[in-house]
């Protein structure tokens, strides 16, 4: 079942950050990340369509060997997939604080040369934001993150009057991270430079 593998995939992941947290031997995080994207490599949508059984973007519960895909339809996985791909890009809030730890995020999905983001503001309105080489954007509460990569670990912040701030380190405070949670269109943009040492391999 695609929902167990999804399951399995949350569940190493969280060992993964366990481990980082108490500070495990980097031979101990480097092979709970590879297993992370070996697990990852059998879900769906890394199959080809001859594979799965069915275009790998529809969520099917899941593929007997041999028959292809089976009972279509929105299951679980599509919650622990969510729960997963903010656990990549190393996004999460603790004490309403909003902070940038992305390790198990893999080098091959930062563009390889300048791009553009389309998104959607907090006004509702669609936005396009230019983007240069070897980097990633994603919204948050419709703000616009842009991870870049680099050699120092810090927070750039771009104010909606136009104004910037820079926050050492990959965490925001509190009053910006409020400003974020809020969709106050206080806060435009959010760059992030991320260390190209600080990330798994890939």
């Amino acid at each position: 079942y695609w929902h167990m593998v999804a399951k399995l995939l949350l569940a190493v992941q969280e060992c993964y950050r366990t481990a980082l947290d108490e500070g495990a031997a980097t031979a101990v995080t480097t092979a709970l990340a590879a297993a992370y994207y070996d697990i990852r490599a059998g879900l769906g949508f890394n199959k080809s369509p001859a594979e799965y059984g069915a275009f790998p973007t529809d969520p099917y519960s899941h593929t007997p060997a041999g028959r292809g895909a089976q009972q279509p339809g929105m299951t679980g996985q599509v919650k622990e997939e969510i729960l997963t791909r903010w656990g990549e890009l190393g996004v999460f809030v603790q004490d309403g604080v909003l902070h940038f730890a992305p390790t198990l995020l893999r080098s091959q999905e930062f563009l390889h040369e300048p791009g553009c983001f389309v998104y959607v503001d907090d006004a509702g309105q669609q936005q396009t934001l230019s983007l240069p080489a070897h980097a990633l954007a994603f919204t948050f509460c419709q703000t616009p993150i842009v991870y870049i990569l680099g050699d120092v670990q810090e927070i750039e912040v771009v104010w909606g009057n136009g104004r910037t701030t820079r926050i050492s380190g990959h965490s925001l405070d509190a009053d910006t991270s409020r400003h974020i949670f809020a969709r106050d269109e206080q806060v435009k943009t959010v760059y992030v430079t991320v260390h190209m040492g600080k990330r798994a391999s890939g």
